[in-house]
């Protein structure tokens, strides 16, 4: 979809969406419709009960004296609390309301209302934002849907004073789009599609906005002694990979940051089956690998100016006559020994050796990882936060406030010794899961803590927000691609030169 900035004004075809603040506020421009519609506009937010609140809109089919085919009024809030979330969201309001209008043209006018305190260039930007983001489909499989369920929307011109500067936002803003797409895309592909030998070379594939990715097979990982790794990917047809991605933005001999994702491509559960009900959707058992790999296209497509290292642990999890049994003990790259009681609990094994081979080999002046590693931290959480586990306050805190601004929020739960009790094994170094039904997704952040060598380190658990079950805000049904902003924002807050 085409994205455009222009001064404000009244176009002579398509659709016009137009904000209105808090208590039915209308700006400069809504004013001067509402006077040449004859108070249509005012009259419309009295008898449809429009207040102006945050993400409420009203349509106004062919408004007397305007040549638009809609009008749409779309709520921002209070002006003084519109920021570039609520930016966001008004965009994201203006398209789901035009998308299936037959129309191909939307402007959408961030109106000048007071009390607003933003800069006018990045709030619009952030607007076209909201919308590109909205208009993410995944209908790659989909052969006979019908034209009137197609989004006839095909571009959208965001109306501001400040249009030159708005373009400027927006050029690296387009460039984040870009790697969230990569993200909800891979996500999204069936688990016959995306396994870890073609999610390696999606990874491959981004080398050409400039990574160096390098992918490691059984035989690279046997040589490393990546028992955890190597064990939950033995039961399946489709051997597992280890795939490096790393970005050299910054000074020669800077320390990178380091991110780190779980990719089960599809997880049955192993040997310890999950239910057959909603199965399905353990296609996106890959998030935290989807949203690194997204995050690293990100930082490449903008050029930061940080060194950055990308690593994804890829494996699929099947039942099958040399699958990993409950029992059984693996020998991990950094020495430890984890007895594997549950091998539905998988996902902490391969990032054991993730975390501990990028320690190792970059030397990080922190790591992050992601996975959707715990159904328990929906129990906590439900879909609204992510779960944040860190041995490091200032890192934890520098990536709160980053969620704050992205609107990607995490909550944090604690870490304590007093947890790791439950995960010492009687015949190994650990064992992968603790008691039933007692702080799962703590227990699972304490067992990642023994392989990340006392290094700056936070776990996102994002099972619940790795995939939405409906649209919400700029983000569709589907992958959600949670994580890419909230860790761009983090390196380009603290972490460039």
């Amino acid at each position: 979809m085409k994205i455009a900035f222009a001064s404000p004004g009244t176009p002579k075809s398509g659709i016009l969406a137009v904000t209105v603040a808090a208590d039915r506020a209308l700006g400069a421009l809504g004013r001067e419709l509402d006077q040449k519609t004859g108070g249509q506009l005012t009259r419309a937010m009295e008898q449809g009960r429009f207040k102006g609140k945050a993400e409420e809109v009203l349509s106004l089919v062919a408004p007397s004296g305007l040549d638009v085919s809609r009008l749409l009024l779309i709520g921002v809030g209070a002006a003084d609390a519109v920021d570039a979330n609520a930016a966001n969201n008004a965009g994201a309001a203006a398209y789901a309301a035009a998308q299936n209008s037959g129309e191909t043209d939307l402007a959408i006018a961030l109106d000048t209302h007071e009390g607003v305190t933003g800069d006018a260039g990045e709030l619009a930007a952030e607007v076209a934002f909201g919308a590109l983001l909205r208009s993410y489909r995944f209908d790659k499989y989909r052969t006979t849907l019908a034209d009137d369920k197609k989004p006839s929307v095909k571009k959208v011109t965001v109306q501001t004073d400040a249009a030159k500067a708005a373009k400027k936002v927006w050029d690296k803003l387009e460039k984040v789009a870009d790697g969230i797409f990569v993200t909800r895309d891979v996500v999204s592909e069936p688990p016959n599609v995306i396994y870890p030998e073609t999610l390696a070379d999606r990874c491959v594939d981004l080398s050409k906005l400039g990574l160096e990715v390098e992918v490691l097979d059984e035989k690279k990982m046997k040589k490393l002694n990546m028992g955890a790794l190597l064990g939950v990917g033995q039961g399946s047809v489709r051997p597992p990979r280890l795939v490096i991605m790393k970005w050299n933005g910054g000074t020669k001999d800077e320390a990178p940051v380091a991110f780190v994702g779980k990719g089960i491509t599809f997880d049955t559960g192993g040997i310890s089956i999950k239910p057959a009900a909603n199965m399905d959707e353990m296609k996106w058992d890959m998030g935290g690998s989807g949203t690194v790999i997204g995050l690293m296209a990100v930082l490449a497509g903008r050029k930061a100016k940080v060194n950055a290292v990308g690593v994804v642990a890829l494996a699929e999890n099947m039942p099958d006559g040399n699958a990993q049994r409950p029992g059984d003990v693996v020998t991990t790259m950094s020495g430890q020994t984890i007895e594997v009681l549950n091998t539905d609990a998988e996902g902490r094994l391969v990032l054991a050796d993730a975390l501990w081979y990028c320690q190792d080999q970059f030397k990080p002046k922190f790591m992050v990882d992601l996975a959707t590693l715990t159904g328990a931290i929906i129990v906590s959480l439900g879909n609204e936060h992510a779960g944040l586990f860190s041995n490091d306050d200032d890192l934890a805190a520098k990536l709160t406030e980053a969620g704050l601004k992205t609107g990607e929020k995490l909550w944090r739960l604690p870490l304590s010794p007093a947890y790791d009790k439950d995960i010492d094994s009687d015949v190994a170094d650990v064992k992968n899961i603790g008691r039933p039904m007692n702080a799962g997704s703590i227990i699972g952040a304490q067992f990642l803590q023994r392989f990340v060598n006392k290094v700056p380190w936070a776990h996102l658990d994002i099972a619940g927000t790795a995939w939405a079950k409906a649209d919400k805000g700029m983000v569709p049904k589907g992958a959600t691609a949670f994580g890419v902003r909230l860790l761009d924002k983090l390196v380009a807050t603290h972490y460039e030169g």
